[in-house]
């Protein structure tokens, strides 16, 4: 009898517990995850290049270096109401669907991307027209703090455990495809227009092409199920809400199930997890906002580079990037999460400063040569991000908690990045305050990564194991049953003779 309730103890996986993941069902999740992430991006990268631009549009009178800060810092705006939509969107996806929340959010990215493009310039609206695209970045930034979050816990929700990292690699090549589509667009309008051009009417061009790509996002994102962890949360959720008695026991569990309750018990229970989040979110995303956002204006405000060469230096860098990250993602899947944060981590504070002032050299051979080791190192993170970050979490608080640690870190560190760069540069005159920023950003990073805990090849928690065919379920069942079986004979034996050394311990 001892020895059956040892081996209940550690109880062997049935054929119930693992998932079979349907194929054309995850490449659906993850197209459709990824394109929103790319339409998001698509506006970063067109209001990245085009910040000297619309400084001219909606802030005239101040000088150009006042005028670069004052589009950043309403750039930088969007960001502050990013928590804000983490707060409302998450616990709201933990609740009724990772599938509804995503196409909410969806719809306010585009129509306040779209709005942009017909906003008066200050010559015709004066005061106003900065108010107006204040208030569009504001959609924009409150509608991204349920996004991104989401879209990473669908894919993962979604991804076989040993595919992960290579499926969540997807959602930011979405990223980077954006930027680069979107940086692309602005660097031909603005060979074809020239500055007058595109400081005249060109500039809104780039931003009518969001209606367009959010009709097809919304479209792909209203086709698609609810995940399977979450269905089967749900599912477990409704029988011990149906076996509950006692209004004591109902109100308890109604209040932790609340959007109250679940925010405390996200900073109360999995303190340790959001904190390593925020660590992780600062070095990926200080690195990303430097070198997409930041950069372009960089070399050609601070440098004095031609504005074409320094966008293609960039568009060539995304490129990079692309091309790669789905090689980063199936390596995390092969070596770990945590040794690619690590490495990365520690490589960005020894090359900020050799990069940058590779970046800084006259020509355009070496500051190539420094934009692509940034986004080699950029790729690091990227590529390993999207697997990383929903696995800290447990299923029913995952999107929620995601949420608030994601866009309290991008709040604070990430998106304001541009601005806070520039700000700097702007006090102290020192044309290396980008790679000392860096060096910060990856210090943190590092320190994050040391404390995360192993996920890559392991079910997420709060799940069952995810695999990819009927065969895989079945050898993992059976390898279960033989591990539970062993470890109940070695406690059996170390019971009945405590002073004996079972042979494969020798």
């Amino acid at each position: 009898m001892l020895r059956t309730l040892l081996r209940h103890g550690k109880r062997p996986l049935s054929i119930e517990d693992v998932t079979v993941t349907d194929p054309p069902e995850v490449r659906r999740a993850v197209l459709a995850a990824a394109l929103g992430n790319m339409m998001e991006w698509f506006d970063f990268g067109v209001y990245a290049y085009m910040a000297v631009t619309l400084g001219k549009v909606f802030f005239p009178s101040s000088s150009s270096g006042a005028q670069v800060v004052a589009a950043f810092a309403t750039f930088a705006a969007a960001f502050l109401v990013r928590p804000l939509g983490g707060l409302v969107f998450g616990p709201l996806g933990d609740r009724i669907g990772r599938q509804r929340v995503l196409a909410a959010t969806m719809i306010m990215m585009a129509v306040s991307t779209f709005a942009v493009g017909f906003l008066p310039a200050y010559a015709t609206a004066g005061f106003v027209a900065p108010v107006l695209l204040l208030v569009c970045r504001l959609v924009q930034g409150f509608s991204t703090g349920g996004e991104y979050a989401g879209a990473t816990t669908y894919i993962a929700e979604y991804a076989p455990d040993t595919r992960r990292g290579f499926l969540g690699s997807w959602l930011d090549f979405g990223t980077f495809v954006g930027y680069a589509l979107g940086s692309g667009l602005v660097t031909v309008l603005t060979a074809v227009l020239g500055t007058d051009g595109m400081t005249g009417w060109g500039w809104r061009l780039p931003f009518l092409v969001a209606g367009p790509l959010g009709l097809i996002g919304l479209y792909m994102r209203m086709r698609l199920e609810e995940t399977p962890a979450f269905r089967a949360r749900a599912e477990a959720a409704q029988a011990d809400a149906a076996g509950a008695t006692g209004s004591r026991e109902d109100d308890a569990e109604q209040a932790r199930q609340s959007g109250h309750g679940r925010l405390k018990e996200i900073f109360t229970r999995h303190w340790h997890a959001v904190l390593i989040c925020m660590g992780l979110v600062v070095v990926y995303n200080v690195t990303s906002y430097m070198v997409t956002s930041y950069l372009p204006t960089y070399m050609t405000e601070t440098l004095g580079k031609d504005a074409t060469t320094a966008q293609l230096l960039i568009l060539a860098t995304m490129v990079l990037v692309a091309l790669t990250i789905t090689v980063v993602g199936r390596s995390s899947d092969l070596w770990g999460r945590r040794p690619m944060f690590m490495a990365g981590s520690a490589a960005l504070v020894a090359l900020a400063i050799p990069s940058m002032l590779l970046v800084r050299a006259d020509g355009a051979l070496l500051p190539a040569l420094g934009c692509l080791i940034l986004g080699l190192l950029l790729v690091c993170f990227a590529g390993t991000a999207a697997a990383t970050l929903p696995a800290l979490f447990p299923t029913r608080l995952r999107y929620g908690a995601l949420s608030v640690s994601y866009n309290l870190s991008v709040s604070l560190f990430g998106g304001t990045t541009p601005l806070a760069v520039s700000a700097l540069l702007e006090s102290t005159h020192d044309a290396m305050i980008p790679a000392y920023y860096l060096m910060a950003a990856g210090a943190i990073g590092l320190a994050s990564a040391f404390f995360l805990h192993e996920t890559a090849g392991r079910p997420l928690r709060g799940s069952g194991p995810m695999v990819e065919t009927s065969e895989e379920a079945r050898l993992l069942v059976a390898d279960s049953r033989t591990e539970a079986g062993r470890h109940a004979r070695d406690i059996w034996v170390r019971l009945r003779h405590p002073g004996h050394r079972h042979h494969d311990e020798r």
